[in-house]
């Protein structure tokens, strides 16, 4: 299936953020900022934050959304816009989202306190709960496309 040319700035932003390269990059980047921080390496946590805004303006579109990451991207967006249920929350699957979400506070507070079990535990935590997050807006995603296509 290819993906439509995007008519806004908000659709451009949306379609470049959903190649895989844009995505998968963005994976560590919380490990990093956790790093950054239990290292005081206030360069490489600039470096992170930086890397946050702009990767995912700088990949081109996908052809296609065969990949994985681009449907992990495009369900993201489908929640939000057309289920508009948000990001947080203590319903399935948005509470696998809130625990990450904390998850990281606690990575972030023992990075600061230099507790380095502590805090690779929570960002491993923080990491695999969005992935989590993602599969299942994934599995929803996928199964919305072969209802309208005629397939379930």
């Amino acid at each position: 299936m290819t993906v439509p040319l995007p008519d806004s700035v908000q659709d451009r932003f949306w379609a470049r953020h959903s190649n895989p390269k844009s995505g998968w990059s963005r994976v560590p980047t919380g490990a990093v900022i956790v790093y950054a921080v239990y290292q005081r390496d206030w360069r490489l946590l600039a470096a992170a934050f930086l890397w946050t805004l702009v990767n995912p303006v700088i990949f081109a579109p996908p052809e296609t959304e065969d990949a994985w990451m681009t449907r992990a991207v495009l369900a993201e967006r489908w929640w939000l816009r057309e289920q508009d249920s948000g990001t947080m929350g203590l319903d399935y699957p948005n509470v696998c989202n809130t625990a990450g979400a904390l998850a990281s506070i606690i990575a972030l507070y023992a990075a600061w306190r230099r507790r380095p079990v502590s805090a690779a535990v929570a960002t491993v935590a923080m990491g695999g709960l969005k992935l989590w997050w993602l599969r299942e807006l994934v599995q929803k995603y996928d199964a919305r496309e072969g209802e309208t296509n005629g397939h379930r």
